[in-house]
């Protein structure tokens, strides 16, 4: 990590995350998940993936590629969407954010040459090009309830942009230009900071002492998944991957189905023409006294027929009980079903239920304008 030295100072212990380091903990990750759900978080994103799409036709380009409607988003908007094969199969989420001359990608680590290499395959005779800037700009995140009001102690001035995937820009004469991007990754509040990478340090002594007013601290990976799967949000690589269809785990937030033309929009239409898919990503409420908890891919059980698998599990904190998300077939997927998972040798117990396991919380400390 280009922090790499400040993290271990602060007692973080690393891991790696398809191959970027990343912070697993500080040393004492129940405090840091109960910042997460009570307070706020900072956490360094970093090893994420990092594109701009530019060019006079990059909003129509990238158009022609995603599974959202981005033709119609002006600056200071953005969305989320996939990147998917002619097959309707994904290859990337993406976090999509209109700038004024660019537009910005920001995507699950150890992609980043595939889905610039995707992109720039497409590009025949449209004015656009896609730059790699993971090396430019570092990726500080704020997440929890309080996140607003950490914002607002920031010693710049701070426009939060209001709806969500929408970003807004700050010029400070000594960190240069950052960019704000209002994106909750535990559906509570959520801001992603993109910072030049120089400024990256004295970027994280201001948002770690603006979090601290607030009861805040700084944050590793395992808090933070921790609080994804809690809130039901897919990760691809651990719940999806180019095996899936889109429509199997990406609801309407992600897929535009009036958009028009795109790579891999007939067969994403033609699943929604002849009903939903032949399965879908599921919450699961599993035993509590389970001895381990199952590994993505356990299987899944209606009495004999196997009819799913596991993705992500986790022993809730806040639930107090252990819970998974999984694929399960269109016969067997409705809440309330109860399966049985396959933990060699025995089979356990499991029901399906609503998601999110737990819902967002009321963001606190209000907005700016």
């Amino acid at each position: 990590m280009p922090l790499h030295d400040f993290h271990q100072a602060g007692g973080a212990r690393f891991l790696e995350l398809t191959g970027r380091e990343a912070v697993a903990h500080y040393g004492d990750a129940p405090a840091e998940y109960a910042a997460l759900r009570q307070s706020a978080g900072i956490i360094d994103l970093s090893f994420r993936g990092r594109l701009c799409v530019l060019g006079t036709d990059r909003v129509k380009f990238l158009n022609g590629q995603v599974t959202n409607n981005v033709k119609d988003l002006r600056p200071g908007q953005g969305c989320y969407a996939a990147l998917v094969s002619v097959k309707g199969k994904i290859q990337s989420d993406l976090h999509i954010y209109i700038l004024e001359n660019e537009i910005l990608l920001d995507f699950e680590p150890g992609l980043d040459a595939a889905v610039q290499e995707r992109l720039a395959n497409y590009i025949i005779a449209e004015d656009a090009q896609v730059a790699d800037v993971s090396a430019l700009y570092g990726l500080w995140s704020i997440q929890g309830p309080k996140a607003a009001a950490v914002v607002q102690r920031l010693p710049w001035i701070v426009v939060i942009p209001e709806k969500p995937h929408a970003p807004a820009r700050i010029e400070d004469a000594a960190l240069g230009e950052i960019y704000v991007m209002n994106h909750a990754r535990t559906r509570d509040a959520g801001y992603d900071f993109f910072v030049p990478t120089k400024a990256m340090p004295a970027v994280a002594d201001q948002l770690i002492a603006a979090a601290k007013d607030s009861g805040g601290r700084l944050c590793g990976w395992q808090a933070l998944e921790t609080a994804r799967i809690e809130a039901g949000i897919p990760r691809f690589g651990a719940d999806m991957d180019e095996t899936n269809l889109a429509p199997e785990v990406l609801g309407e937030e992600a897929i535009s189905y009036t958009k028009g033309c795109y790579v891999g929009q007939e067969v994403i239409s033609r699943v929604r023409t002849y009903g939903q898919p032949a399965r879908s990503l599921r919450g699961l409420r599993l035993p509590d006294n389970l001895p381990v908890l199952p590994a993505r891919g356990d299987k899944l059980f209606l009495r004999d027929k196997e009819v799913g698998c596991i993705t992500s599990a986790v022993a809730s904190p806040r639930l107090k009980s252990n819970i998974a998300l999984g694929y399960v077939r269109r016969e067997a997927n409705q809440p309330g079903t109860e399966l049985l998972l396959q933990i060699p040798p025995h089979k356990v117990p499991v029901k399906i239920v609503q998601l999110p396991f737990i819902p967002p919380q009321e963001p606190q400390g209000g907005y700016t304008t």
